[in-house]
């Protein structure tokens, strides 16, 4: 399901998300007719570009999911342009200045929700897109991942394939 709580934002809800997974994970093992323990892998796919922010303690997301085409942080992109970091970036990430990536979302959240903030700050704010979120969830909060095609779509990887300054 998605959300349009003004013209031109887009979110999900991450609970409804884990609860689609959870569902779906137990009607694939019913059909199959196996259990649990008997898994030994499994595929993620997701909007890549989706971002979301939780607390690491509580598991809690600080708000509902940016998704990719809101168009809330175009204000943060024109100020970075304004900046003249265009070309920088372009470098460092291959990637244009543009709502549509994860960086400029995580610097709305962090801007627009206190608590997201303060937990940021003291080091109990967990960042990801939708992977990251299931892989956290799926682990019972033990692993905070992701992949290389996921973390490339956030204009915060570099192109030798590091989290960049």
């Amino acid at each position: 399901k998605q959300y349009y709580p003004e013209p031109g934002w887009v979110e999900h809800d991450p609970e409804e998300i884990w609860r689609s997974v959870t569902v779906a994970i137990a009607d694939t093992i019913a059909e199959a007719g196996i259990e649990a323990r008997q898994i030994i892998a499994l595929g993620i796919t997701n909007q890549r570009e989706t971002t979301l922010l939780w607390n690491k303690d509580t598991g809690k997301p600080y708000c509902r999911a940016i998704v990719w085409q809101c168009r809330r942080t175009t204000p943060i992109c024109e100020q970075l342009k304004k900046m003249g970091l265009a070309n920088d970036v372009s470098q460092r990430t291959g990637l244009i200045i543009d709502p549509y990536f994860s960086g400029t979302k995580l610097q709305w959240i962090l801007d627009h929700n206190d608590t997201a903030r303060s937990d940021s700050n003291q080091g109990k704010a967990l960042f990801g897109t939708v992977d990251s979120w299931l892989i956290w969830k799926l682990t019972g909060g033990q692993v905070h991942a992701t992949d290389y095609s996921n973390a490339s779509r956030t204009m915060l990887m570099n192109l030798r394939g590091e989290w960049d300054d």
